[in-house]
C-alpha cells in the first residue's frame, strides 16, 4: 500500500483499514454528553468536527482526481492539517480570519458555524465558543500571564479612548452557535466553493476563477494567496484597527451615536463586532520569513508600549517547507521567544486538546486584547502538491509515521472509543461525503470560466471618475458649509487659503489637514510623522490638531507600516501611511504588490483595502546625497496592476491630486502611492533666486471643484508659440524643463511642457494629443534609462501610431552617488536644452 510516496489511493486505503480495525465501545454514549468525562466538547460537536475534516479530506482527493485528467488547476491540499477544524470551532464565525492554504477543514467548519448562526435563536445549540472546562491547562504547561488586564493606553497611544471593561478571567465568553449535526449537508456550500476554485470556475464566490482561495465576506474570511507569511503584517494592522474601532464603537454607544465610522466620503460601518479578534494562520517554514518576523515584532512592540493588538497567530507546523525541514525544536523556540506574544501549544491530531487550547487562547486574546500564538503540530499527507515527489527527500518510514498521526483517523478513533459512533457508521459518513463531493466536482466541471481579459481584470481596480469628482465636490461643500467652523478652528482661525503662497510641502500639509477634517476615519502614521512632523516637516502640527489616535509614529519597519495600513483599510479606516524615503519602500514592496493590489482582484471587490501611501522620493537633494535618500527607481510601482502612482511637482497640483487620491481610496477602494519629490518640498523659485514662481496659493473650498485633477490627466505649460517641440516629463523634470524652455524661447523656439502628474495610469490621451501637436517629442525622464518612465511614454506613442520624431533624455543606469558625482548620472536642465536642440535640428 505505502511505498515511497503517499498517494490519494494510499491515504484512502489506510483510512478505511483504520476504521475497520477499530473495536466498538462496550456502551454507546449520548452525543449530547461530553465525548469523554472531562472533555469540553460533546460527542455531537466532535462528530461535527469529523464531518468538517472528512469534507476537507474528500476535497483533497477530488483535487487530485480533477488534476488527473487536466480539469483541476490547484492541488495543494489540507491533508494532515484537518485539526484546524477544532480551531475554527473555538472561534466565533464573526472573528476575521486570514488563512493558510491548508485550511480546508477550518473553512468548512466556519461555513457551518455561520449557517448555524443564521438559524432562529430558539433552534440554536449551546455555545461551542466558550472557555475550556474547569481545570484545563495550556498544553505547553505555562501558567496564565499575571497581566491579564489591558493596561491603560498612554496619551500617545493609537487608541487613547476609554478602555472597555475586560471580562473576568473565570467567566465564559458570550454565547455563540455551533454547527448542526447531520453529515455533509452543513458543509456542501463550502465544498462547492473549494471545488469551483480548483477548476477556476467563474462562479466561484470569492475570486471568481482568478485563483483558488479560502475567503468569503459573509464568513469573515479574508482571501489571501500568501505562501510566505506576507499576510501576517496585515493581520497585525487589522488587530490594531479592530481595537481602535472597538473604542470608537464604545464611545458611540455611550453617546447614542451608533457605530458609524466617519461622516465624509466613504464612511463605513465597523465590519466586525467590537470584541472580535483576528486569527491568522501560516506554516512553520513561514516563521523564518521577514514578513513574519516583522509582524511578530510589531505585535510585540505595540504590546510592550501598552497598545492592544487582539491577534491570534496560528502556526500549523508539519515540519516541512516543501522539502526543507524545520530543525527539531526550532519553531517552538522561535515562537516562545517572541516578546509580547503569549505562547500556546497543541497537538493537531487531538481534536479535544486542540479545541481546549484554541478556546483558551482565543478567550485570552479576546479578554486582554493582546496577541498570542497557537503552535499547532500537524503532519503533511500527500506531499506539498500534486507534482511533489516526496520520495526524493522522505523515507517510507517517515511517511508511515505521518500516516499514524492522521488527524481524521484520530478523530474517528475518539468517536469510536467513546461510544459516540462505530467504525462502520463513520465509514458510511466518509463514503457519503466522498460521493457528494465527487458529484459536486462533476457538477462544477461544466461551469463557465473567465472568458476574456476584460473579465479577468474587471475586479482589479475600478475607476469611477464621476463619483470621485462628486466626492471632491461634496468635501468642498462640507468644508465651506457645515464644517466651516471646525475647519477654521483646526487651522487656528487662519485657513491655508489666507496664508499666502505655499511651497510643495506646505500645500501637502494643508491638504492632509483638510483630508483629516473630511474623513474622520483617516489616520496618518509612519516613522517620525507625529512628534517631529516628518523629516521634512510635511506633517508638522497635524498630531497637535487631530490627536495621537489619528497621527502617530510607528516603529522603524516599512513592511509593518504598510501592513498596518493594509489591515486598517480592510477594517474600514482610510489609512495614509508614510514611507520615509523611496529607497526604503523596496524593503516592503510585496506588501503593495502581493497584498494591497491583489485584494479586490481575488475577492471580486467584496474586500478592499483603500490606502494612500505617501513616499518621499526622487533625487536632486542639495547637500544630502547618496542613493538611500536620492532613489530614482519607480519601476516596481509602475509594474503593479491597478496601483495609482501620483507625482505632484507644483504646490497648486499637490493639494488637488492628494484630494483625488483620498476620494478615490474612499469611493473605489483604490491603493494610491503619492510620490513626493523631496528636492521640490521647499523650492520657492523657478527661473531666478527670489522670483517665487514655484510657490502657489492654496485654493479655498469653493475652488476645489474647478481645480479638480482626475486620475490620469496631465498638465500642459505653453512657452512661446508652443508649436515647435513637446517635452514630456514629471517631478523634478517639470522645473528643469520649464527652465530649459525659457532658454529656448529666447532662441524663438515654442515649446509645450507636459507634466504627466500620474505615472500609473499614464495620461496616454494627453501624451498623444500634445505630441501630435508639434511632431517632435523630447521625453525627459529623471528615472533610469532602463526600466524608467520614459520607456512607457515611448511605448504609448508607438502603440498609438505616432510618426513624428522622438528622443529621450534620461538618468544613467546607475545608483545615485554622493555629492557632486550625482550630476554625472542625473538629468540636468542643460542636458534637456541640448537634447531639444538635437531634436529640432533633425
Amino acid at each position: 500500500m505505502l511505498s515511497d510516496v503517499t498517494t490519494p489511493q494510499d491515504l484512502d486505503d489506510r483510512f478505511r483499514e483504520t476504521l475497520a480495525a477499530l473495536p466498538a465501545a462496550q456502551r454507546r454514549r449520548d452525543p449530547a454528553d461530553p465525548v469523554t468525562d472531562d472533555a469540553p466538547l460533546t460527542g455531537a460537536q466532535v462528530l461535527d468536527l469529523f464531518d468538517a475534516q472528512v469534507t476537507s479530506r474528500q476535497l483533497d482527493l477530488a483535487g487530485r482526481w480533477l488534476r488527473s485528467f487536466g480539469e483541476g488547476f490547484y492541488t495543494i491540499g489540507s491533508a494532515g492539517h484537518e485539526g484546524n477544524a477544532a480551531v475554527a470551532a473555538a472561534l466565533r464565525p464573526t472573528d476575521p480570519a486570514l488563512l493558510h492554504y491548508r485550511s480546508g477543514a477550518f473553512y468548512c467548519q466556519r461555513a457551518a458555524q455561520a449557517a448555524a448562526e443564521a438559524t432562529p435563536a430558539d433552534q440554536a445549540q449551546p455555545a461551542a465558543d466558550t472557555q475550556p472546562a474547569a481545570g484545563t491547562q495550556p498544553a505547553n504547561g505555562t501558567q496564565p500571564a499575571a497581566d491579564t488586564q489591558p493596561a491603560a493606553d498612554p496619551q500617545r497611544a493609537v487608541d487613547p479612548g476609554p478602555a472597555a471593561e475586560p471580562e473576568p478571567a473565570d467567566q465564559p465568553e458570550p454565547s455563540g452557535t455551533e454547527p448542526p449535526t447531520g453529515g455533509f449537508a452543513a458543509y456542501a456550500d463550502a465544498a462547492r466553493d473549494v471545488l469551483r476554485g480548483m477548476v477556476a470556475s467563474s462562479q466561484e464566490p470569492t475570486a471568481g476563477g482568478r485563483h483558488k482561495v479560502f475567503g468569503r465576506a459573509d464568513l469573515a474570511i479574508v482571501p489571501t494567496t500568501s505562501t510566505i507569511a506576507s499576510h501576517l503584517p496585515r493581520a497585525v494592522g487589522m488587530g490594531l484597527a479592530v481595537e481602535r474601532l472597538r473604542r470608537l464603537d464604545s464611545a458611540g454607544r455611550r453617546n447614542g451615536a451608533g457605530v458609524r465610522v466617519g461622516s465624509g466620503a466613504g464612511a463605513t460601518h465597523a465590519p466586525w463586532p467590537p470584541d472580535a479578534i483576528v486569527v491568522c494562520s501560516f506554516g512553520d517554514a513561514s516563521v523564518n520569513h521577514a514578513s513574519a518576523t516583522a509582524a511578530f515584532n510589531t505585535a510585540g512592540w505595540y504590546d510592550h508600549a501598552k497598545l492592544r493588538i487582539p491577534v491570534l497567530f496560528v502556526c500549523e507546523d508539519n515540519g516541512l517547507g516543501i522539502s526543507v525541514r524545520s530543525p527539531e525544536g526550532w519553531v517552538e523556540a522561535t515562537l516562545r521567544a517572541k516578546p509580547g506574544i503569549r505562547y500556546f501549544s497543541a497537538d493537531g491530531a487531538d481534536p479535544v486538546q486542540t479545541y481546549a487550547v484554541a478556546a483558551e487562547a482565543a478567550a485570552w486574546v479576546r479578554r486582554t486584547r493582546r496577541p498570542a500564538v497557537l503552535h499547532l503540530r500537524t503532519v503533511r499527507l500527500m506531499g506539498h502538491a500534486g507534482a511533489d515527489a516526496e520520495s526524493a527527500y522522505r523515507s517510507p518510514a517517515e511517511l508511515a509515521e505521518d500516516l499514524d498521526r492522521d488527524p481524521v483517523a484520530a478523530t474517528a478513533r475518539l468517536l469510536v472509543d467513546s461510544g459516540v459512533a462505530t467504525g462502520e457508521e463513520l465509514l458510511a459518513r466518509y463514503d457519503e461525503t466522498g460521493w457528494q463531493v465527487r458529484r459536486l466536482a462533476e457538477e462544477v466541471l461544466g461551469e463557465p470560466k473567465l472568458a476574456s481579459a476584460a473579465d479577468v481584470v474587471s475586479a482589479l481596480a475600478p475607476r469611477r471618475p464621476v463619483r470621485v469628482a462628486r466626492a471632491v465636490a461634496d468635501a468642498a461643500a462640507r468644508a465651506s458649509g457645515p464644517g466651516a467652523g471646525a475647519r477654521a478652528e483646526a487651522f487656528g482661525g487662519k485657513p491655508p487659503e489666507l496664508t499666502g503662497p505655499m511651497t510643495l510641502a506646505q500645500s501637502i500639509n494643508a491638504a492632509l489637514a483638510d483630508g483629516m477634517l473630511d474623513h474622520p476615519q483617516m489616520a496618518i502614521f509612519g516613522e517620525d510623522v507625529a512628534a517631529k512632523g516628518g523629516v521634512y516637516g510635511v506633517t508638522k502640527g497635524l498630531r497637535d490638531r487631530f490627536g495621537a489616535a489619528r497621527v502617530f509614529d510607528t516603529l522603524l519597519d516599512e513592511t509593518s507600516v504598510l501592513g498596518l495600513g493594509l489591515g486598517a483599510g480592510l477594517a474600514g479606516m482610510l489609512p495614509v501611511p508614510e514611507i520615509q524615503y523611496l529607497a526604503y519602500l523596496h524593503n516592503a514592496e510585496d506588501q503593495l504588490r502581493g497584498e494591497a493590489a491583489t485584494m479586490r482582484f481575488f475577492s471580486q471587490g467584496a474586500f478592499r483595502n483603500p490606502m494612500v501611501v505617501r513616499v518621499a522620493g526622487l533625487a536632486y537633494q542639495e547637500g544630502f546625497g547618496g542613493h538611500f535618500h536620492n532613489d530614482n527607481s519607480v519601476a516596481v510601482l509602475r509594474d503593479v496592476p491597478g496601483l495609482v502612482v501620483a507625482v505632484p511637482a507644483r504646490p497648486d497640483d499637490a493639494a488637488p491630486m492628494l484630494r483625488t487620491c483620498l476620494a478615490s481610496a474612499a469611493v473605489d477602494g483604490s491603493v494610491c502611492v503619492f510620490l513626493e519629490p523631496i528636492a521640490l518640498y521647499h523650492t520657492r523659485d523657478l527661473y531666478a533666486d527670489g522670483d517665487g514662481e514655484w510657490l502657489a496659493g492654496y485654493p479655498e473650498p469653493g475652488a476645489w471643484v474647478a481645480g479638480h485633477v482626475p486620475i490620469g490627466r496631465a498638465r500642459v505649460y505653453r512657452v512661446g508659440s508652443a508649436d515647435d517641440l513637446t517635452i514630456i516629463t514629471f517631478g523634478n523634470g517639470v522645473r528643469m524643463s520649464l527652465r530649459a524652455a525659457a532658454v529656448l524661447a529666447e532662441e524663438g523656439v515654442g515649446i509645450r511642457v507636459v507634466d504627466l502628474r500620474w505615472l500609473a495610469p499614464l495620461p496616454v490621451a494627453d501624451i498623444i494629443r500634445e505630441s501630435s501637436a508639434t511632431g517632435r517629442v523630447l521625453v525627459v525622464d529623471e528615472t533610469r534609462r532602463s526600466g524608467g518612465v520614459g520607456e512607457g511614454v515611448i511605448a504609448a506613442l508607438v502603440d498609438a501610431g505616432y510618426v513624428g520624431a522622438a528622443r529621450r533624455v534620461a538618468g544613467v543606469d546607475s545608483f545615485v552617488p554622493l555629492g557632486p558625482a550625482a550630476r554625472h548620472v542625473l538629468v540636468s536642465a542643460e542636458a534637456i536644452t541640448d537634447g531639444a536642440r538635437t531634436l529640432l535640428a533633425r
